[in-house]
């Protein structure tokens, strides 16, 4: 079943994004394939304790970017806010996601998709961590809760 995620995450990252794009090494116009076991989770600065990514993708000309991430089990991510519209496929432990009053929930091989300037209010709610794929269509970039989206 894990394989049948892995797989359906890969087949969504290319439908969404098409295979010829930049490659974190700046090449343009080839297939991207990525493998999590060859490759190596990096914890970048300022990234919250136990959380680990590892970049899929990058378009230098758009600033697109696509990343693989995990993140422990009770994690909750500080209210915020993007620029560019967000993507999640989630392949592992399952999220809540709260709009506006509601809450809802992600399950493993859920989709989200999270519109640009929309307050986001997530959390790892499993006994497991969160793995996700994640894509945003534009720079990447986090608002704080109390900046204004309407820009």
């Amino acid at each position: 079943m894990r394989a049948l995620i892995m797989i359906w995450a890969f087949v969504g990252a290319a439908f969404f994004t098409g295979l010829a794009a930049a490659h974190p090494d700046g090449s343009v116009g080839k297939a991207v394939i990525v493998n999590p076991t060859e490759n190596k989770w990096q914890h970048d600065p300022g990234d919250p304790p136990g959380s680990q990514s590892i970049v899929l993708r990058e378009d230098a000309k758009t600033s697109e970017i696509e990343l693989l991430a995990r993140y422990p089990p009770g994690h909750v991510f500080p209210p915020h806010w993007h620029s560019a519209n967000e993507r999640i496929v989630l392949l592992e432990g399952r999220m809540s996601i709260t709009n506006g009053n509601t809450v809802e929930y992600l399950d493993s091989g859920g989709f989200a998709y999270l519109p640009a300037k929309e307050l986001q209010r997530m959390a790892c709610v499993s006994q497991t961590e969160c793995r996700f794929y994640v894509y945003w269509d534009g720079k990447l970039d986090f608002h704080k809760e109390t900046e204004s989206p309407n820009l």
